[in-house]
């Protein structure tokens, strides 16, 4: 840390503000007073600016770019700024991509957080929590059953769906996958168009009997779909209807699943139910609902968990897929600003609410990257975390 740092704190001058009047961004400042790191272009051009500028404020600037006599930087002491972030300050970040300046700072020949970086199972990063979902779903898939998978957005859920249908392509499963069309589906006609028993009876026929002409009255589209689950049934496959964005399923549509569930030959259920969708499905799957009591008694409800206890181990196994080790990208102090700037306090301004779900990891990762190539820093810290 510089002199300068407790110049400025003295002189109660708001970094921001230095940062503005040199003409340089408040993480590149924080990296100056901070750990004495300047821009690697025109560093003398800076110093002159900041010198300048400090003249102007009547402050001595003999000693200001002089290290603080016992000062500990945040990097080396492990510790960050719990500096309290405004609300808008630690709202999520929109889409981020890593730039070629960046991978080539960074030595990366592929962005490690894309969503093209996903080829196979071994490029899903993994907790307890996640492995039992996992195995969950294929069991579901495999064997029967009726679930719900509830997650915040970017928290996973497609990714868990793809390798899930991933699994039973490779492992040659006789599992059929039904999976309806989403597109524009709301939970009433007004806002858009709501996914019907009907519309689901015609997935599951195209699906399992391609060849099949549909049968116009719904009476006998039915007894089609019956008849075509059964046969295929007999010929040994199972069969899994997955339907993505369930929370946007009208509560009519809900309760006609639960007769979609009970369709059977002999002892055997003819079909598995899966449900993909955010919190607002927990919801109307509640048991305080009554209208969906039916499905609620049959229905496993499982929820995806935020990174909190995993984020460090998430970092690294990204990291290391695409060839790096987390300390040659960030140091400790990174990881914790993460955590500290995707924790916002809840409605009652007494608990954390946890924000640290993958996507939102992601783009805060990317973005910070970016910055420390911009300003020459060769490694993340919490100062450029905070300056995203």
């Amino acid at each position: 840390m510089l002199v300068l740092k407790q110049q400025l704190k003295e002189a109660r001058i708001p970094q921001a503000v230095v940062a503005r009047a040199v003409a340089v961004s408040e993480a590149t400042l924080a990296q100056i007073v901070n750990h004495n790191e300047w821009p690697r272009t025109s560093p003398e051009e800076v110093r002159q600016r900041l010198a300048s500028y400090l003249e102007n404020q009547g402050i001595d600037t003999a000693k200001s770019f002089d290290a603080a006599q016992g000062a500990v930087t945040p990097r080396t002491a492990g510790t960050t700024d719990k500096t309290n972030l405004s609300e808008e300050e630690n709202m999520l970040l929109k889409k981020q991509v890593l730039f070629p300046a960046t991978k080539k700072a960074f030595g990366l020949f592929r962005d490690p957080f894309a969503d093209d970086a996903m080829q196979g199972a071994e490029d899903v990063f993994t907790t307890p929590d996640i492995r039992y979902v996992r195995e969950a779903l294929y069991q579901t898939a495999r064997h029967g059953g009726f679930m719900a998978v509830i997650g915040e957005s970017g928290a996973g859920k497609s990714t868990l769906r793809r390798d899930l249908i991933e699994r039973i392509n490779r492992e040659n499963a006789p599992v059929v996958v039904i999976e309806p069309y989403i597109i524009a589906m709301e939970d009433n006609d007004v806002k858009g168009k709501t996914l019907k028993a009907a519309a689901i009876a015609e997935a599951i026929v195209s699906t399992i009997a391609p060849l099949e002409n549909i049968k116009r009255s719904q009476d006998a589209r039915f007894r089609q779909l019956h008849r075509v689950l059964k046969d295929s049934c007999s010929a040994g496959f199972s069969h899994v209807l997955v339907i993505e964005e369930a929370h946007s399923l009208p509560i009519p549509t809900l309760k006609h699943l639960k007769r979609f569930f009970e369709l059977e030959s002999g002892f055997k259920r003819l079909l598995s139910i899966v449900l993909i969708g955010q919190p607002e499905l927990a919801d109307k799957l509640s048991e305080r609902n009554m209208e969906v009591r039916e499905v609620v008694q049959r229905c496993e409800v499982v929820e995806l968990l935020p990174l909190d206890n995993s984020l460090e181990e998430f970092l690294a196994f990204k990291l290391q897929r695409a060839g790096k080790q987390l300390a040659d990208v960030m140091d400790a102090s990174a990881v914790d600003a993460i955590r500290a700037r995707l924790s916002n306090l809840g409605s009652n301004r007494k608990s954390m609410v946890s924000l640290l779900y993958p996507l939102a990891v992601s783009n805060l990762v990317i973005a910070a990257m970016n910055l420390a190539a911009e300003i020459g820093v060769p490694q993340v810290n919490a100062d450029v975390v905070k300056g995203v």
